[in-house]
């Protein structure tokens, strides 16, 4: 019982960990989506149903690519999380709201789901488990010292 106790206080005083953990695995799953779209382009534009917009896919691979390993490491977490924002309400209102909550891929709840996770990244960061995070304590050890 003890050992329990002590797992969950651990839990409870840790959730940075959590909110780190969320935080890479979208970072990862992005990085891939943009692998996978890189591999094969024309997955993308039976997605959007269009043929004419070549920049804006190219924008969306590149942008998941970086952007999800940029996420993945905390690195940038900010300016990572807006450059896929645009993508994500792309896909939500331009896209998977025409298929509607009830279909089978359910790309709608997931697309809905990252789309608040990156917003929330956008507004509070990275977390104190980031690069962000090493960098920012290293620039106020240095104001600190001067």
């Amino acid at each position: 019982m003890k050992l329990i106790e002590k797992m969950i206080a651990w839990l409870n005083n840790n959730t940075n960990v959590a909110y780190a953990l969320i935080r890479i695995f979208i970072g990862v799953a992005l990085f891939v989506r943009g692998v996978i779209l890189a591999s094969e382009p024309e997955a993308l534009t039976r997605l959007a149903g269009e043929d004419k917009m070549y920049w804006w896919y190219s924008y969306i691979t590149v942008a998941h690519i970086i952007g999800g390993l940029l996420l993945a490491i905390g690195l940038v977490t900010r300016l990572a999380s807006l450059l896929q924002v645009p993508i994500l309400f792309g896909a939500v209102f331009l896209i998977h709201l025409k298929q509607g909550l009830l279909s089978v891929g359910q790309s709608l709840e997931l697309s809905v789901l990252v789309l608040v996770l990156l917003l929330t990244y956008l507004i509070f960061g990275a977390g104190d488990l980031s690069f962000d995070s090493i960098i920012k304590k290293k620039r106020e050890k240095i104001s600190a010292d001067e």
